[in-house]
């Protein structure tokens, strides 16, 4: 099952985080948060005035400022179901919708109603490690595929079939990919399929966690565009820098999300043991805060996000690469 659950939690993404804020606290120098995957910290990943009205105006009606019901007040659950009826080739309703309060309540729901005696469930490495985390406290086995980088972070299938049982209930995948930021083909995620469906009940039903912050019946298309351009550019800055710093490698270029998971090569430096030596150090010489790989289940990588202001990306990754000379053995 992985670590112990002390383990994972000394470990966790929100621990490093902490760590990093006290070795910045009284910094002169103003830091760049390459860790953090909070777009909306920053001023061009505001969302847009059509979706603030919206809220403001559900509130002022006075209409939903009550107890809901667990599963989302009908009227939301009644636009998204037609929203993405636009996409389909039927129309859902309401009650094949069920809102959560983002994914990582979903999350909880999800592995709470698949909890039996004896279930296992296969999770990604790398991956989120919050799904290993509530697997072990619904009393979940959970069970580690790999993504494989050399082939654009494609999962493992052979390690699949190996994996999956008649006890296995469920099978995570994360497409638009986190912490990688791959995308799966259609003839990826049909092989997927075609591995598990003997060992699992697969539902052709679009069950999956949509984050939804808009007005649906309006949907700002133009603010979307926006902010796709926004990433596209600092996903093309990001890959460029890397590939310019000699420690580091990026198999591939992200396509979706916001992330990219580096390869660190740690025999190229002074002085740092690992990832999360490299990004203690990084954080206190540098204010650049990026996220050791083993957070996510993949030693001497590290995850770095991409989604501030272009301009401050270009500093963050600039004094990565300034670390990097500073700390680059000499040649003999």
């Amino acid at each position: 099952m992985g670590f112990p659950i002390e383990r994972r939690a000394e470990h966790g993404v929100g621990t490093h985080h902490k760590r990093h804020a006290l070795l910045l606290n009284g910094k002169s120098q103003p830091s760049r948060p390459l860790g953090h995957g909070y777009p909306s910290a920053f001023q061009c990943f505001r969302t847009a005035s059509i979706a603030e009205d919206a809220v403001a105006d559900a509130v002022r009606s006075a209409k939903f400022n009550g107890y809901a019901p667990t599963v989302g007040i009908l009227p939301a659950r009644r636009a998204i179901a037609e929203s993405l009826s636009q996409e389909l080739p039927y129309k859902l309703s309401a009650d094949n919708v069920y809102l959560t309060l983002g994914c990582a309540q979903a999350i909880e729901v999800i592995l709470a109603v698949l909890a039996r005696p004896n279930a296992n469930i296969l999770l990604s490495r790398p991956g989120y490690p919050y799904y290993a985390a509530r697997a072990a406290y619904s009393h979940l086995e959970f069970r580690h595929f790999d993504l494989l980088p050399e082939k654009g972070w494609e999962v493992d299938l052979d390690r699949v079939e190996a994996l999956a049982d008649e006890n296995t209930v469920a099978m995570v995948i994360v497409n638009p990919g986190n912490p990688c930021g791959n995308v799966f083909t259609y003839q990826h995620l049909k092989k997927i399929v075609d591995c598990i469906k003997g060992f699992q009940n697969i539902s052709s039903d679009p069950a999956t966690f949509i984050q939804f912050h808009k007005s649906l019946r309006e949907p700002p298309r133009i603010f979307f565009s926006k902010i796709v351009e926004i990433l596209k550019e600092a996903a093309d800055i990001c890959y460029d820098t890397i590939m310019e710093i000699p420690c580091m490698t990026c198999p591939s270029k992200p396509e979706g999300s916001m992330f990219v998971m580096v390869k660190l090569n740690v025999s190229l430096l002074e002085g740092i043991d690992d990832d999360v030596d490299f990004c203690v150090k990084l954080a206190k010489e540098e204010s650049v805060i990026v996220l050791p790989g083993v957070t996510v289940g993949l030693k001497n990588w590290l995850r770095i996000t991409f989604a501030i202001e272009p301009s401050l990306l270009k500093q963050g990754l600039g004094r990565i690469k300034a670390f990097y000379q500073r700390r680059a053995k000499k040649i003999q």
